[in-house]
């Protein structure tokens, strides 16, 4: 059945209300759109773990600089709806920007140390616009359960503390990266790669499990770790954006992964004109 879509404040309101009424609980994913398997497997996890599903399709503008690309960000909202569907999705929720941010809105949010560095650093302002809609979105549906995929760690870091700072109630959960075959994360902007630039892409996944090899073998230095990576993004001619091993947790930056400790190496790099990130667990 195709899901009911939502293009209101009001609206979502009322269908949240009847939900609460019924008392049944809800999942929420919220996305950008452009939907692929990574999203949908987060849509089906969503119905396991709550009675009903609710996704969001909302190109957020207050998370894009002025040099991205909000303008040319892919968009398929009849074939994002019939992969809602196919999922078990009840309602989605497609907004206008006017609708979240009308004349006159000034509320923002700053998640102020788990956004620093990464794509905090290279990105200004971008956690600040995906904090506030994540906010406002968790404060209209009030869902027990939010799910976001783990290939945007920094971003479900940046969730997970603001749903908590701000006691927001949900269970944040995030769900491993979903990737092709040949082990590219998938990513809606994987669409702007010519068949050259997605065969190069995979160096950030070769990267991160060269270090995990590494690590393996007895390697516990970061700057090693790092350096195992950077050559397979140097082999394949991508222009490295950022090369870091932190803490799951906190994000700190990390010298040596310890025996025991959960790490986290985290790649951004560019092929062609279009930036990717991916990541993945470094287990000491």
């Amino acid at each position: 059945m195709a899901p009911h879509v939502l293009r209101t404040v009001p609206e979502v309101k009322a269908w949240v209300a009847s939900l609460q009424k019924e008392g049944r609980t809800l999942a929420l994913v919220p996305t950008m759109g452009f939907l692929h398997e990574g999203h949908v497997s987060l849509m089906r996890e969503g119905g396991r773990r709550a009675d009903v599903v609710a996704a969001s399709i909302f190109v957020n503008p207050t998370q894009f600089g002025p040099r991205e690309d909000l303008a040319r960000y892919p968009r398929d909202f009849e074939g994002d709806l019939a992969k809602c569907a196919s999922a078990g999705v009840s309602a989605v929720f497609a907004p206008e920007p006017a609708a979240m941010y009308p004349p006159g809105y000034q509320t923002y949010v700053d998640v102020t140390e788990v956004s620093q560095g990464l794509c905090g650093e290279r990105r200004p302002g971008h956690f600040r616009g995906v904090a506030t809609i994540v906010t406002q979105l968790l404060a209209l549906f009030r869902p027990a359960v939010a799910l976001f995929g783990e290939k945007d760690y920094q971003q479900l870091q940046v969730i997970k503390t603001l749903n908590r700072d701000l006691h927001l109630g949900a269970d944040i959960v995030g769900m491993p990266t979903i990737r092709e075959a040949d082990g590219l994360a998938m990513s809606s902007r994987n669409a702007y790669l010519s068949a050259d630039e997605r065969r190069r892409a995979l160096a950030l996944s070769k990267g991160i499990r060269a270090a995990q090899g590494l690590l393996a073998s007895g390697t516990r230095d970061t700057g090693a770790l790092v350096e195992a990576a950077r050559r397979e993004l140097q082999a394949a001619d991508l222009r490295e954006d950022y090369v870091e091993v932190r803490d799951a947790g906190t994000l700190a930056p990390l010298v040596t992964v310890a025996p025991g400790q959960t790490a986290r190496m985290l790649v951004a790099a560019f092929s062609g004109t279009t930036r990717l990130i991916d990541n993945m667990p470094l287990a000491g």
